[in-house]
């Protein structure tokens, strides 16, 4: 059932994050900038949260790495890509942009329910203009 759900992002070069530890490795190591998107089954992220990513990271300035954890399958790394994520509380989707491996963007799943994707590509976008 999730396969294809992954499958949307990881087509346009979202690399998946499947543990704890690949999470920490890339949060914890990285200067520059990561994008991570907690995928799930949530009809907002079918709806909007992916092809809105999707759409986003074709702009001009983008993350240099834009990845995925999907909620209820990868339950390790989500729960450590969350820790980087406070004090953000846990929702599915989410979309957060780190720098540093601190969250310098976040848009939670309230900030996705009720918006279309591109307004979600449009808001992505502004962040990765400016902190990119």
């Amino acid at each position: 059932m999730v396969a294809p759900m992954r499958q949307d992002l990881a087509q346009e070069g979202f690399t998946e994050l499947h543990t704890a530890e690949e999470v920490q490795n890339l949060l914890r190591t990285e200067k520059g900038t990561v994008l991570v998107v907690v995928n799930s089954v949530c009809g907002c992220a079918a709806g909007n949260a992916r092809p809105g990513a999707k759409a986003a990271v074709k702009n001009a300035k983008k993350p240099d790495h834009i990845t995925t954890v999907f909620a209820g399958v990868d339950k390790e790394a989500v729960a450590k890509a969350r820790e980087f994520m406070i004090p953000f509380p846990p929702s599915s989707p989410c979309i957060a942009l780190f720098k540093g491996g601190e969250v310098v963007h976040m848009l939670e799943r309230h900030h996705i329910e009720g918006r279309a994707a591109g307004a979600i590509a449009e808001n992505l976008m502004a962040a990765f203009d400016e902190f990119c």
